[in-house]
């Protein structure tokens, strides 16, 4: 009845769950199993139509009419094409059309091969989303093939109507039919402001009290928000909630911080015993590898994001509803209609993050880290840049009033010196910047500039090499390919530094970092910025770093 072709089951259940109901069908060759399969369901109206430039505009009258998405599907190659006029009329127009087309195998374009042109992205900017689908071989395949339907089905009514495109790659054989019914497939739904006299949104506040078990997870944020006092307490008691300290001042109430040696103590039974039932994120990107595999490996039942733009960010594949609204005016809208009673959910969480040690360590990168962050002084900047730094700095606790910035939108290691004086250069606070030496010298032609003061303090952490790369499980790396994956070196900062008109200061040793800490962890601005390079031996780095997770599997 159906093809067995999971790229088309997925895009046939994903067209009814959202909807569409009329499909305007033109012939071909290649679009036999879209044809086929459309025209076996139900609830789909198929109109057969010869010529393709037809075909479009007479799909743009059934939606005009309607005002509901209509499909229109086509076969491979100059098919496509025919469809642009129409194409470009919805999209002035704002009309809901799906255009779908069948596609040759990737391989095969460009090749001389029957029917082969390149149909991703063909009708450019007249169309709201172009969505080019997987052939499905893996069970990322089908999560990324899923994502991408809902993505474009989503567009056509998001911010005004348009059409979408969403082409299919189909290799042969592809005449059979041995599939019985559609799959059970995640369809994402997208909330649009929040108005709780809508009748709409009572399930989503329904389901939202179904859940007892609650996780909230939040990921970077820069600007430092305070939750209206009348609805922290609230808020706070009826999730678990999870952050970094690049997420600042985002939460109602104390979070789970600990997160990378919290999950790292608890075994896998475990995890999936403390799995949340409903997710809900909001913020920017998440730095801990542990809690990502924990979510992907053991997900809740729903996920819901809270964005303003709406967008979709599948970051832990099991996203559900994407809300568009400010998250901290959804959360204090919701506040009053969340059930009373408190779960234990929360308090579980809370247990076990309490009963984590506080991270400790000998003379190494990490002991430099966190003796700067516990010496931090309140109110400052703290800028954290990549790889290995940011990810050691969520070891230890921040003093109150520190908001933390970091390049986290694509965690690349360029430009983290010269972000951080572009923002110290317009701050009247003072400034640390905690970062590695390939980082440094990277962007040492960030001190290259006569705009920035003297409220800049660098912590410079060289042990020679991307310490990060050893670090990294199951990654055996032979002698003569190390220097070209670690970045080893020789150098120090201190010429640069002093030639720049930096307060230079260095340790080698326990004794000598406590010595250039007195000076380097000033609470006052001094009449020069200082750095302070701090050299350590990546391997000791690295044995203290095993160590330690280890004991917390113990």
């Amino acid at each position: 009845m159906f093809t067995d072709k999971k790229n088309i089951l997925q895009l046939t259940a994903l067209l009814r769950a959202h909807g569409i109901r009329r499909i305007v069908i033109c012939p071909g060759s290649r679009n036999i199993p879209l044809a086929q399969t459309f025209a076996n369901v139900p609830e789909f109206v198929c109109y057969p139509m010869t010529d393709e430039r037809s075909a479009g505009f007479f799909a743009l009258g059934l939606a005009l009419h309607e005002g509901a998405p209509v499909a229109v599907c086509c076969t491979s190659g100059t098919a496509l094409l025919n469809l642009h006029p129409a194409v470009a009329e919805a999209f002035y127009q704002q009309v809901p059309l799906v255009v779908i087309s069948a596609d040759r195998p990737a391989a095969w374009i460009g090749q001389m091969d029957g029917q082969t042109l390149p149909q991703p992205g063909v009708f450019g900017t007249l169309v709201k989303k172009s969505a080019n689908l997987p052939e499905v071989q893996t069970e990322e395949d089908e999560w990324f093939c899923n994502r991408l339907i809902n993505e474009a089905l989503l567009e056509i009514h998001h911010h005004g109507k348009g059409p979408v495109h969403i082409n299919v790659p189909i290799s042969e054989p592809f005449f059979l039919l041995p599939v019985n019914e559609l799959p059970q497939t995640r369809v994402i739904t997208r909330y649009q402001g929040l108005n709780i006299y809508e009748k709409d949104y009572k399930p989503l506040i329904e389901r939202l009290n179904k859940y007892q078990r609650r996780m909230a997870v939040v990921g970077q944020m820069n600007l430092i928000y305070l939750f209206d006092k009348k609805y922290t307490q609230l808020i706070y008691k009826h999730f678990a909630w999870f952050t970094e300290n690049i997420s600042n001042q985002t939460v109602p109430g104390m979070p789970i911080r600990n997160i990378e040696p919290l999950l790292c103590s608890m075994n896998n039974d475990m995890q999936e015993t403390m799995r949340p039932e409903l997710l809900i994120t909001y913020g920017g990107h998440i730095i801990s590898k542990r809690l990502k595999k924990f979510l992907r490996k053991h997900p809740p039942i729903e996920h819901w994001h809270i964005s303003a733009d709406g967008e979709i960010a599948d970051l832990y594949g099991s996203l559900s509803v994407v809300i568009e609204m400010d998250p901290f005016e959804f959360l204090e809208k919701t506040a009053t209609l969340i059930d009373a009673p408190t779960p234990d959910y929360p308090k579980k969480w809370e247990m076990k993050s309490k009963a984590i040690p506080k991270a400790q360590f000998a003379y190494s990168e990490m002991s430099a880290i966190g003796e700067v962050i516990r010496r931090l002084p309140s109110p400052c900047s703290l800028h954290l840049a990549n790889s290995s730094t940011v990810r050691y700095a969520q070891l230890f606790d921040l003093p109150p009033e520190v908001e933390v910035l970091s390049n986290r939108g694509t965690n690349g290691i360029e430009g983290s010196l010269s972000t951080a004086l572009g923002y110290a250069t317009v701050s009247d606070k003072l400034n640390f910047i905690l970062i590695g030496d390939l980082s440094f010298f990277y962007d040492m032609n960030a001190l290259w500039n006569t705009n920035y003061g003297c409220n800049i303090r660098i912590l410079l952490l060289n042990n020679e090499g991307g310490e990060i790369f050893h670090a990294l499980p199951g990654l055996t790396l032979h002698e003569n390919a190390r220097r070209f994956v670690t970045g080893t070196h020789h150098a120090s900062g201190k010429a640069w530094a002093e030639d720049r008109g930096f307060e230079y200061l260095c340790a080698h040793d326990e004794e000598e970092l406590q010595t250039a800490l007195e000076t380097f962890m000033q609470p006052s601005v001094t009449h020069r910025p200082m750095l302070l390079e701090v050299f350590t031996d990546k391997n000791q780095d690295i044995e203290l770093l095993k160590a330690y997770y280890h004991n917390l599997k113990q």
